[in-house]
């Protein structure tokens, strides 16, 4: 799949970030549709970072820079101290560009991985997800590269940019509760126990880790209203 990704993060002025979300769902995305794009999806904090941050996925059927992709996004920065924005690329998923649509509790994993385990590292992915997604009720929704086009310059200590070498990718789960959570992190049985030992293997490949979760603003069953960060 040729389509470009990119991933946005949106620092929002106190209290602000919902009046930002609805921005982003209906303005923004009219722009991003009519610039060739798509808004794949836009998640609010959970756990891990700041209450007012909003993170959001764009899609391009072709290639496009972080620059022109954010512009698109936000013509209006109205309540918005900061964003970053960030290029990828698809990996093993997703294989096309339908947004995830179910609420849920989803995981934003960052890894900076040498690349010479880089290979294994996909292998191990592959070999996991189908374990995992069965036993946990849960999706893999993407593994993306980072590509390393991105707005600003400063060092990144949310997606390792600047900090780390190797290849960096996101990789977006969802569960659909932080109940399930913790449930995949205690395996029962051996089909189980063999999953979390992929993952653990995969977690000892990389680098570097960090994970925050979030809900997601756009899911079309129902809406988050629980008071989390």
């Amino acid at each position: 799949m040729s389509a470009t990704y990119v991933h946005h993060r949106l620092d929002a002025a106190p209290r602000r970030w919902q009046a930002v979300a609805e921005r982003l769902s209906g303005d923004a995305a009219r722009r991003v549709a009519e610039a060739g794009g798509r808004l794949y999806g836009a998640w609010r904090s959970q756990i891990g970072r700041p209450r007012d941050e909003v993170q959001a996925i764009t899609v391009w059927p072709q290639g496009i820079t972080a620059a022109a992709a954010e512009a698109a996004l936000l013509a209006d920065r109205t309540d918005i101290r900061a964003v970053a924005s960030e290029t990828m690329v698809p990996t093993l998923r997703p294989t096309d560009t339908v947004p995830p649509t179910r609420q849920g509790n989803y995981a934003f994993r960052w890894f900076a991985v040498p690349d010479p385990h880089w290979p294994e590292f996909l292998d191990l992915c592959a070999a996991a997800w189908p374990g995992f997604e069965g036993a946990y009720d849960s999706q893999v929704v993407g593994l993306w590269q980072a590509t390393g086009d991105r707005t600003g310059a400063a060092p990144d200590e949310v997606t390792g940019a600047g900090l780390h070498g190797g290849i960096r990718s996101l990789l977006l789960t969802r569960r659909p509760n932080l109940a399930m959570w913790e449930r995949s992190k205690l395996p029962e049985g051996e089909a189980e126990a063999a999953v979390r030992d992929k993952l653990s293997r995969r977690y000892d490949l990389c680098d570097w880790t960090v994970v925050s979760t979030a809900t997601l603003l756009t899911a079309v069953d129902r809406a988050d209203t629980a008071r989390w960060t």
